[in-house]
This record gives structure tokens, C-alpha cells and sequence, in this order.
């Protein structure tokens, strides 16, 4: 067997665009959730810990997505669509995280 006779076949680029798309909701779902709750903390004032931790749940989601895409949009669907639904979980993790410790440690977060 040559080379020549071994032909590797790519996915078509809309399968990809797709799942990514449908991902890529749940992820926005995330940051939308994340803004509104650091503007609805902002009223009541934050310190520099609360700006801290609100910010970094707005930036958290965008930053799996853009590490999950990263690292798996040239493999297979299904790693692909793996790797965006760990990427999620992740995301999940780390929102039930925030949720957890500014309602518990409210008072350390406010001005």
C-alpha cells in the first residue's frame, strides 16, 4: 500500500460550525447569566474582591470555549463534541463555585 492510496477524509465544515454553534449557546447562556448577576451586585457595591471574582465569571466561559474549540476542532465530531460538553461542565463547576461563595461570604465582597 502507497501513500498515495491512504486518503484521510476531513468533517465538512458545517457539521463543525453546527455543533459548535449549538455549544457555543449554552457557553453565551453562561457569560449572559454572569453579567447580569455582576450588574445586579454592582447596585448594592463591590470591593475590589467582588469586581475580581464577578469579572472573572464573565470571562471564564469564553475562555473554555475558546480553549475547548482550540484544542479539539480538527479531531473528530466526537471528540469535538466532547470536548465542548467537558468544557461545559467546567464552566458549570466554576458558576455553582461563584454562586456558592458570594452568597455565603457576601459581606466580605461588598464596600
Amino acid at each position: 500500500m502507497t501513500d498515495a492510496s491512504v486518503r484521510t477524509t476531513r468533517t465538512p465544515t458545517w457539521i463543525l460550525v453546527a455543533i459548535g454553534g449549538f455549544f457555543a449557546l449554552f457557553y453565551a447562556y453562561a457569560l449572559w447569566q454572569a453579567v447580569g448577576n455582576t450588574i445586579q451586585a454592582a447596585q448594592i457595591g463591590l470591593n475590589a474582591l467582588g469586581w475580581l471574582i464577578w469579572i472573572f465569571a464573565i470571562l471564564f466561559p469564553v475562555i473554555a470555549f475558546a480553549v475547548s474549540f482550540a484544542l479539539s476542532y480538527r479531531r473528530g465530531v466526537a471528540i469535538y463534541a466532547l470536548v465542548l460538553l467537558s468544557g461545559l461542565g467546567l464552566v458549570a463547576v466554576f458558576w455553582l463555585n461563584v454562586i456558592a461563595y458570594t452568597s455565603l461570604n457576601t459581606s466580605s465582597l461588598v464596600a
